[in-house]
């Protein structure tokens, strides 16, 4: 139920590999990420978060630059320019943190859930729909873990499926038995991923372990806080 897990490294662009980081840059993104884990409350709703992860990307490097908001039944977008009626360039699916596995949430060992289908769906409206050749990431998040995928790989697993997408127009024009989008996911995306997820490729990392001691102690004490408070 896996696909191709790619290390930070060889996801990487490699024309990025020989950029001298800003020292200035890195501390602005340090000291916003750990306002953000700061910010992390259990016991608040999804939209909640979402709303932390977008402050987090205007306020670190994208808001003098990109517009970023919600978009339709988007979860969460980046468009390509500061021009709310730009392409869009990222569509991400957020999720609620929890410290126990939410059964939405992408795992490493299984792509296929709904977090996944979700995005499947989102790619294909601006594929199919707006005629989007500018998508270049996917992303899916709960704020701890995040799983990023290439656009390419959903323009060749899921645009270039044909099948898939008479299935999605039929269902965006209600020509299907099920309406709701819960259809969507467990009788078309679901089959469509499960059939091609050995070629998924995707990176994933987990910012709860690639926190300082400090960081670390700080997230510990606010998961403590929110969770008695």
């Amino acid at each position: 139920m896996s696909g191709n897990k790619l290390q930070l490294r060889e996801a990487l662009n490699k024309a990025y590999l020989k950029v001298k980081l800003d020292g200035k840059h890195i501390g602005k993104f340090k000291a916003n990420l750990v306002v953000l884990i700061d910010l992390i409350n259990e016991t608040k709703s999804e939209e909640f978060h979402k709303n932390l992860i977008i402050e987090f990307f205007k306020k670190t490097y994208y808001g003098d630059l990109y517009f970023i908001n919600t978009k339709e039944n988007s979860d969460l977008v980046i468009h390509n320019q500061k021009d709310v009626g730009s392409t869009v360039g990222v569509i991400f699916e957020t999720k609620k943190p929890t410290k126990t596995n939410s059964a939405e949430m992408t795992k490493v060992d299984n792509l296929n859930r709904k977090a996944f289908q979700q995005l499947v769906l989102y790619f294909l409206r601006e594929r199919v729909i707006h005629k989007n050749l500018d998508v270049k990431y996917l992303v899916v998040t709960n704020i701890y873990e995040w799983f990023v995928f290439d656009a390419a790989i959903f323009e060749q697993l899921f645009f270039n499926d044909k099948a898939l997408v008479k299935k999605f127009i039929d269902f965006e024009e209600k020509r299907l038995s099920g309406k709701k989008k819960g259809f969507f996911y467990t009788q078309i995306a679901e089959p469509a991923i499960a059939a091609v997820m050995d070629r998924i490729g995707f990176t994933h990392f987990d910012i709860r372990l690639r926190l300082t001691k400090w960081e670390h102690s700080r997230f510990l004490k606010a998961s403590v806080f929110h969770a008695t408070s």
